[in-house]
């Protein structure tokens, strides 16, 4: 047992007490945090339009998950908020994992940071927060393993890489009218199924006369592409399949086929307005049914997820079963097989 004099403050007062040692590594611990703050938020973002933004990177970020609406999903990255949120869920779950994990200062993650801090200097030089932001993301993951090792490193790797989904990379939005062109050939051959006269132009779809003077006219926008849906689900299947799955093949296939589902979702969404249009004509469709359809689409896209992911497991289940009935000891086992 240490005895007082090792302790900062006098145990008689029944506050917590600190060693010197871990007061100094708290103190090194708060100037990094600070000094992390404070080049992303007043050396963060170097756009000609950082009057509007600031130069906060993290205002950049915020702004850009606040396009549309936080609260009504109308941005493509409105869900944005909740990714940090994510990470800091995922890492309180594996606090155990972190706080008993070996602790040894590894030099050879002065590589990453260096590679990190390189990443934001270009972010700046050719105005490019998102550079910027991935160089934050690598430091938030480098600068722990340099401290304590690559045990720990690996047990945040997965937290950290998780962020990349709250930056707008828009990707997809060279897709937006490819996607657009595809939801509407396959909704208009799933209407001519079931009997409604319709027929595609462009990337809309009429009804009889088939021209711009029809009672049932459709356009397939932007908005109707389903980007929203897939930068969304790519981000929930990540994180679901990392939570829920118990093998690394079926966590990535999990993540691989939240685009399929998404997309089949929105082709879905937009079958069921134009049914909706033909029995209840184009106001009806194209209003409220029309703008709160997304969220039933994106929680079938979901259960399509849970549902997948339940077979996935149960085959995992069979194949660990499989292999538990073999007992390598016993020739006799391995040989009936």
């Amino acid at each position: 047992m240490d005895s007082p004099q090792s302790n900062l403050f006098n145990p008689d007062l029944k506050l917590a007490t600190l060693r010197k040692g871990e007061l100094l590594n708290l103190l090194m611990a708060a100037g990094l945090i600070s000094i992390f703050f404070l080049t992303f938020h007043y050396f963060g973002n170097s756009q000609e339009t950082h009057g509007v933004w600031g130069r906060s990177a993290f205002h950049w970020l915020t702004f850009r998950w606040s396009i549309g609406s936080v609260s009504l999903g109308n941005g493509d990255y409105s869900h944005g908020y909740l990714i940090p949120a994510f990470s800091v869920l995922v890492l309180w779950l594996k606090r155990h994992e972190i706080q008993a994990a070996p602790k040894k200062a590894a030099p050879i993650f002065i590589v990453a940071i260096i590679g990190s801090l390189i990443l934001h200097y270009l972010g700046l030089k050719t105005q490019q927060t998102r550079i910027s932001l991935f160089g934050m993301i690598g430091l938030l993951w480098s600068i722990p393993g340099y401290l304590y090792g690559w045990k720990l490193a690996w047990l945040i790797l997965f937290p950290c890489a998780f962020l990349i989904f709250g930056i707008p990379l828009e990707l997809f939005e060279n897709m937006t009218l490819p996607l657009r062109f595809i939801n509407t050939e396959v909704a208009v051959s799933a209407l001519q199924g079931l009997g409604i006269e319709v027929r595609q132009v462009g990337t809309a779809i009429y009804g009889p006369p088939f021209d711009a003077t029809a009672e049932l006219k459709l356009d397939v926008a932007d908005a109707c592409s389903g980007i929203r849906s897939i930068t969304a689900m790519t981000a929930l299947a990540a994180g679901y399949g990392y939570l829920m799955m118990n093998t690394l093949w079926s966590k990535w296939l999990i993540f691989l086929s939240s685009i399929p589902l998404a997309m089949v979702g929105n082709m879905f969404r937009i079958i069921a307005i134009g049914i909706i249009a033909e029995a209840f004509g184009t106001d009806v469709a194209a209003g409220v049914i029309h703008d709160y359809s997304g969220f039933l689409v994106f929680g079938m896209a979901i259960a399509l997820m849970v549902a997948l992911s339940t077979l996935l497991n149960r085959i995992d289940s069979r194949i660990l079963a499989r292999f538990n009935k073999i007992d390598p000891s016993c020739p006799s086992a391995n040989a009936s097989i």
